[in-house]
Parts: structure tokens; sequence; C-alpha cells
């Protein structure tokens, strides 16, 4: 037998409905996936390295305005945005990630240049993006990033002087998450790629899961990759990305049982609300969330179209 290729992304997970969502956006989020799935599986299947699927993958997602990551990212209580990133490579174990970014086009593939031209694996704010400007990673002025969507949602939290994940605030933002994606390459290589514009109204530089090595991102060819989207502190106090490896590795669990216990169970107890992509060695991909809906797609060398879906109404595998 072959050796299996495959390729998941998730689009944030939260209070999101069919019944909430118009046919049309339903379709402007349906063709943002299916873009994104599309082709980084193509680079998969172009004997392309699982690290390079999934920078696809989220690039192209933070290109995509209608997600919280990159252009379209959160308003935090400033009125500015502040995006963070993370990229694991599964085959080594080694990782690259950055924070409190404002300029950077692609968060993520600066996570990536930090993985492999960095001593460190985490840099922040002006001293990360100075590193960006050196390895000639693409910046943009601040309002290439703000929509006027993210804009108007910004104003009605802050007027409350609210807090929210971007996919339960107002004005919409049910519909928009953090993005993730975990590849598996023709080489059996894994890895795991996050980036988010973190939490609307957030202040005092909040920090979430998403770049934190173990917390919402983690790879290891071995056991499997992983890339969570929620409430970042439940996920934290988790260490969620990894709690799902260990369980695999030292509990002897199937991806399908150590992915539901972690959300289903663990997170579940903390009161906490979101959902993970999670995909093994062998190409078995799990995708469980316990919020209304996520955001999410997969392809694998054994199916002719990507699964895409958003509502708990549809599969998870």
């Amino acid at each position: 037998m072959s050796q299996p290729i495959a390729i998941a992304i998730h689009g944030g997970a939260g209070n999101i409905r069919m019944d909430k969502m118009p046919a049309d956006k339903q379709q402007s989020y349906q063709k943002g996936l299916e873009n994104a799935i599309k082709v980084s599986y193509d680079r998969l299947a172009g004997n392309g390295s699982a690290m390079d699927a999934v920078e696809t993958a989220v690039t192209r997602m933070e290109d995509y305005p209608l997600f919280n990551a990159g252009r379209g990212s959160v308003v935090d209580h400033r009125g500015k945005i502040e995006m963070e990133a993370a990229i694991m490579d599964g085959a080594n174990l080694e990782a690259g990630a950055a924070v409190g970014l404002e300029r950077t086009r692609n968060p993520v593939a600066l996570a990536r240049a930090i993985r492999h031209h960095s001593q460190h694996i985490m840099l922040n704010g002006e001293g990360a993006e100075n590193f960006a400007r050196e390895h000639s990673i693409p910046q943009e002025d601040e309002q290439y990033f703000i929509t006027d969507h993210r804009y108007d949602q910004w104003v009605q939290l802050d007027e409350q002087g609210a807090v929210s994940l971007d996919h339960n605030a107002p004005q919409g933002g049910e519909e928009i998450g953090t993005v993730g994606a975990v590849a598996l390459d023709g080489n059996g290589h894994l890895a795991a790629a996050t980036s988010t514009g973190g939490m609307v109204n957030k202040k005092y530089n909040r920090i979430g899961d998403t770049p934190l090595i173990g917390a919402g991102t983690y790879a290891d060819n071995r056991w499997g990759a992983v890339s969570t989207t929620g409430h970042g502190e439940y996920f934290m106090r988790l260490v969620a990305a990894y709690s799902v490896i260990s369980m695999r590795e030292f509990g002897g669990m199937e991806l399908t049982r150590a992915t539901q216990l972690l959300i289903h169970h663990k997170l579940d107890k903390l009161g906490g609300q979101g959902g993970l992509i999670a995909i093994d060695p062998s190409g078995r991909i799990c995708m469980p969330f316990n919020a209304p809906g996520m955001f999410r797609a997969s392809m694998r060398n054994d199916a002719q179209e990507p699964l895409i879906a958003m509502f708990d109404e549809q599969t998870n595998d």
C-alpha cells in the first residue's frame, strides 16, 4: 500500500449555526475553505512537504478576509490588530512562533522563517517584525488588516466594555475564527500550523494558545499533528495539543479516542468551548468540537473531493 497523504484545516469553532447564517455567507465561507484545502492538497500531491502544505493552507486563509487571521483579524481594545502564529515540524520537533504582530502580512510565513533562521522559537512584537523585514517577509499598513466588518464588531463590543471570542462576538462575528492546518506528506512527515488575530477587544497584549507549542499547535511524526481553535485560556490550561499526543504515546489511545477525550471530557469539564483538527501517521483525520459548529475541511489521496463542513449536523471525520 502506498504512503497516504492527507490534510485537514479549520477556520474556527463557536456559535456557528445553519439557521443563523444566510446562504450567500455560507457560500463565501465554503469558497474560502475549498480554496485553502485544494491548493494545499495539491502541494502534497505534487510531492510537497507537510510543512509546505500547512503553510500554504494557513496563508490562503490569512489572505481571505472572512477568517480571523491576517487580513480580517479582530480588533483589540486600542482599535488595532495584534496577530500571532506558530508552525511545527513533526520530523524533528522544530518549531517557530510569533506574537504581537501588527504589520506582517502572513504571520505563518514569519513563524516558519523563525523556525529556519532563528536560534529561538518565539519572537515578539517589534523584534519579530524586524526579523520579518530582514527575511523579506511582506509587511502591510495597519489599515490593510482591518475590514469594515471588524471595525464595526469592535465598536459594538467596546461600547459594552466586553471581550469576546471572535466567533461569538456581535455583528455576525459568530461566523469567523482562528485558522489552522495539519498535514501528512508522501514521506510520512507530519506538520501543524495555526494563526489568529485573537479575541475581539482583547487587552494588555493578551496572548492565546495559538503560538504556544503544546497548547495550540503540536506535531510529532510518531503520533500525530494537532491544531486547536476556541477559547485559548482553556487550551493553555490543558496543554491541549500535546495532551492529545501524550494520550497516544503514553496511554496507547487511537487518535479518535484521544481527541474526543480532550474536547468532550477535559475541555467540557473546565467549561471551555472550541475544537481541534488532528491527523496521525496513517492519515486518519479527526475534527471534534463541542460548539454549535466549526469551519473545517479535509482531503486524502483516497478521495476525489474534499470534505467541507461548518455545522454540527455534518460529519466530523
